[in-house]
This record gives structure tokens, C-alpha cells and sequence, in this order.
């Protein structure tokens, strides 16, 4: 049996390994204070990474992530674990430099051969950006996961936070919506061949051109799309401060996303998004519910939001597209209304 598949039988049996919901995150978080004067992004606002600055010309930017197999290609997982960690270091504005390994393996059923084509994957992405694999630490575990501790650098002076949008700012996705609801469509065989190699070629998609076409063109703000959802990092975004009208119709989505909602195949971080923001997010028409649920579906390397000024949205947009990136102006902030988010 080839690697490919002894991957795809662990990947129907394991799925996707769930996050935390965002309001549990935040009971667990908020117990935790940091305090530092060269600390210039810690716990609060639910940040991408944490940010320390080194000298008045360089900061350190750190995160981790790990998630378990989401295709059957073992060397695709590994670039999309990789680029799905390497992200928040974008989102933040900043350059990779070196990337540690975190493994989980099932060395009982699964041979060596997987797993090197599983770092092979994560080594060819962190090459992709500059950036090395320094080491990292492998356990034996039942259920396979793969990810990165990664660090970066970016000038304290001009990390990009989620939250610090402006009145009047437009924003920007890149990557289309309906990860999360497709990896578990590919989990039950119910996607083609076509739409497979879609998503997966997405998925490992880094978002490291699209940070570097945000800075270029001074953009206010910047998160990514995971597992919290479009409109779950939309309210990290308006901080409580202010409100994003979101234009549904400007959305973009994979196609396959919504017959597969329909069914019901929609993965349970999705259903906990929607509970979360229930009282937070205002639709003010009838969009259809299998749309809503793609506003709620938690992603997995999904693109980024990046607020700027109208003038600088769309230059973001236009240079994106010129580059091959998917992107999509799709909301605008306006003053705080009755609530954070408003869909039409």
C-alpha cells in the first residue's frame, strides 16, 4: 500500500481535530495576564501572534499551530499544517524566519515513510518564504497532527494588528470561504477529484504575498480566516468600537460549499461560531441558511482580512488579482451601530 493510501484510510477514520470554540477560548484566556514593557502584543483582543520587541528596529513575532490530516496526500497535508501555522506571522505584518516541528505520529500503523513526506511537505513551504526549519519535538500519539512554531520579525512600528481598522476602511478577503464545510465533505468521499485539488491547492496557498501587498499599500489592519470564521475574526475586528457591514453578495465561496450545507455536512466549530456570535451579528435580509453557514464555517488556512482606506482596498484588491491571489472587497466599517456586523 502506497502512502497516499494509508493516509486517506487514517483521514476518514480521525477527520479534523476541532478548536476550542471562541467563547471557551475566551473563559480560558481571560485568567491568564502578561505584562512586559517590550511585550507589545500579548493575550488581549485575541491577537494572531504574540509580538516582542528586541530593539527599536525589530520585533519578534511568535505562534504556533498544529492540525491533524485534512487530505489524503501526505505531503499536501504537510503544506497545508505549514501554511495553515506560518499565517498568523503574515496576518501580524511580519517576515518568517525559522519554524519548529510539532508531530504527533501513530508509529504503530503508520510507517516512517508517512511521516517524512508529511515534513517534507511543511519544509517546502517554510523554504517557500524565506524562512528555515531549525528542529522541532515528535511524539507518539493515536491521532496524527502536524503543525509549526514559528517565529518572525516585523518593525514595532508597523505590526498589524486585528483591531485597529479605522471609520471608513474597506475590507479585503482573500480565499474564498467554505474550508471548512469541503474538508468535511472530503472525509465522507463526497467531492470529486476536481474540487479536492481545488481546496487543497487553497489550503496551501501561503497568505505571505498577500501580507506583503497589505504593507505596500498601508493597510490599517489584518487578521486570517480560521477556525473562529468570516464573521467570527469580522467581530475581533470591530473590537467592540465599531460596526462591519458585510456585503454577502460580494462574498466569495466555493461553489461546492453550499449543496454540501445543504446536506448537513458542516463540521461542529461552525455550529459553535454561530452560537457564539448569536446577539452580535445582525442579517438584514434573507441570504439563504446555507450562506449563513458559510459566514460561520470555520476555516482551516483560510485568507486574510485586511482593512485600508478605500483608495488603498482597492489597490490592495487589484494588485492581489494582478498576482493571482483571489481577493474581494467585501464590507466597509462604519460607526458602532446596535450591534457588530451587519450582513446584506
Amino acid at each position: 500500500m502506497n502512502t497516499e493510501a494509508k493516509l486517506t484510510k487514517y483521514v476518514r477514520a480521525s477527520g479534523c481535530a476541532a478548536k476550542l470554540s471562541p467563547g471557551s477560548l475566551g473563559d480560558v484566556t481571560c485568567h491568564l495576564v502578561s505584562f512586559h514593557k517590550d511585550l507589545l502584543v500579548g493575550f488581549e483582543g485575541n491577537e494572531d501572534a504574540g509580538v516582542y520587541r528586541i530593539d527599536d528596529a525589530t520585533a519578534m513575532v511568535q505562534t504556533l499551530d498544529f492540525i491533524t490530516p485534512v487530505v489524503d496526500d501526505p505531503f499536501i497535508y504537510g503544506q497545508i499544517a505549514a501554511a495553515n501555522s506560518l499565517s498568523d506571522v503574515f496576518a501580524m505584518g511580519g517576515d518568517a524566519k525559522t519554524a519548529l516541528n510539532i508531530v504527533g505520529f501513530d508509529g504503530k500503523n503508520h510507517t516512517t515513510e508517512i511521516l517524512t513526506e508529511i515534513l517534507r511537505g511543511g519544509q517546502s513551504k517554510v523554504a517557500e518564504c524565506g524562512a528555515v526549519i531549525v528542529g522541532g519535538h515528535t511524539i507518539e500519539t493515536p491521532e496524527m497532527i502536524y503543525g509549526l512554531s514559528c517565529t518572525g520579525f516585523v518593525h514595532p512600528e508597523r505590526i498589524l494588528r486585528n483591531n485597529t481598522l479605522r471609520e471608513g476602511d474597506l475590507i479585503v478577503l482573500t480565499k474564498p470561504l467554505g474550508l471548512g464545510i469541503l474538508i468535511t465533505a472530503i472525509k465522507a468521499d463526497l467531492l470529486d477529484d476536481a474540487a479536492v485539488i481545488r481546496t487543497a491547492e487553497t489550503m496551501r496557498t501561503l497568505n505571505y504575498k498577500a501580507s506583503l501587498i497589505a504593507r505596500e499599500f498601508g493597510a490599517h489592519a489584518c487578521t486570517d480566516v480560521t477556525g473562529f470564521g468570516f464573521l467570527g475574526h469580522l467581530h475581533e475586528m470591530a473590537g467592540g468600537k465599531l460596526t462591519i457591514e458585510v456585503q454577502s453578495s460580494a462574498v466569495p465561496y466555493f461553489p461546492e460549499a453550499i449543496p454540501m450545507a445543504s446536506m448537513g455536512i458542516i463540521p461542529a466549530g461552525s455550529y459553535a461560531n454561530k452560537e457564539y456570535l448569536e446577539g452580535k451579528v445582525r442579517f438584514s435580509r434573507d441570504i439563504g441558511s446555507d450562506m449563513e453557514m458559510l459566514l460561520f464555517d470555520a476555516q482551516t488556512s483560510g485568507g486574510l482580512l485586511i482593512a485600508a482606506s478605500p483608495e488603498n482596498a482597492r489597490k490592495i484588491e487589484e494588485r492581489c488579482l494582478s498576482e493571482g491571489i483571489s481577493a474581494a472587497i467585501v464590507a466597509q466599517v462604519v460607526p458602532k451601530a446596535d450591534t457588530d456586523i451587519i450582513v446584506g
